[in-house]
């Protein structure tokens, strides 16, 4: 169903294009890294509230931006409504998770195939259990090597809960991230293409306190940023 409100760039104020594919990573500076390894000649499209983003031309010759969408699902809605409302017609979050299934090590990436409610702003846009991804996008990314599987958004990093990462895994997650089910949401809503890879940044299940080294880590978000554009490639 249609939101009866029509959002407007109040937040993002754009200074370049924007591209109608857009990967959106929540790091403003995982955003600056990818574009600069993705774009030629990046423009800054945003910096207002420290939500980076850049457009440029993609190895495809079409652009692309990268547009960072902050911590949490209520500034990924905020992001991706504004978005939406500028022209963005195809997004695909770039992120990290904590992995829960032992089968995930450090670096693995993951492509969202079903993503569990467990976060406020997702369940205020209305969803009931899970929440699934444009399936053409899903393939794309599985196809350039992310493994399929559920994953879950929650609003806590740093979760006090006892037992909840197991009724998660008892639910069929893999990985626990924050802000794909709220992406995800927003884009049905609105009637635009959505999905979501991301890398496995920490192990959370059995092993707790495991995490990337930040060299690691800023390979992850390139790695990320090389499917998500995979996806969203335009081939002949």
């Amino acid at each position: 169903m249609p939101l009866k409100h029509e959002p407007r760039p109040i937040h993002l104020r754009p200074a370049a294009d924007l591209a109608e594919r857009v990967l959106l990573p929540g790091d403003p500076h995982r955003a600056l890294a990818v574009a600069q390894h993705l774009l030629d000649g990046p423009k800054m499209f945003n910096h207002t509230r420290g939500l980076w983003g850049y457009t440029g031309v993609a190895a495809d010759g079409e652009l692309l931006t990268i547009q960072s969408t902050g911590m949490g699902g209520p500034s990924a809605a905020i992001v991706v409504e504004e978005l939406i409302a500028l022209g963005a017609r195809r997004l695909v979050r770039i992120g990290t998770c904590g992995a829960l299934d032992a089968d995930l090590d450090l670096g693995d990436l993951v492509a969202a195939e079903s993503v569990l409610s467990a976060d406020g702003t997702s369940a205020a846009l209305g969803a009931n259990g899970a929440v699934a991804p444009d399936a053409v996008l899903l393939a794309r990314l599985v196809d350039a090597g992310a493994r399929p599987g559920t994953v879950v958004s929650s609003d806590l990093f740093y979760d006090p809960r006892e037992g909840q990462l197991r009724l998660w895994m008892d639910r069929g997650a893999v990985a626990v991230e924050m802000e794909a089910a709220t992406i995800f949401l927003v884009a049905a809503r609105r009637g635009v293409e959505a999905a979501c890879v991301l890398g496995v940044s920490d192990v959370v299940g059995e092993e707790r306190g495991l995490r990337a080294e930040p060299e690691q880590l800023e390979a992850i978000g390139l790695r990320v940023g090389e499917v998500g554009y995979a996806a969203v490639e335009l081939r002949q």
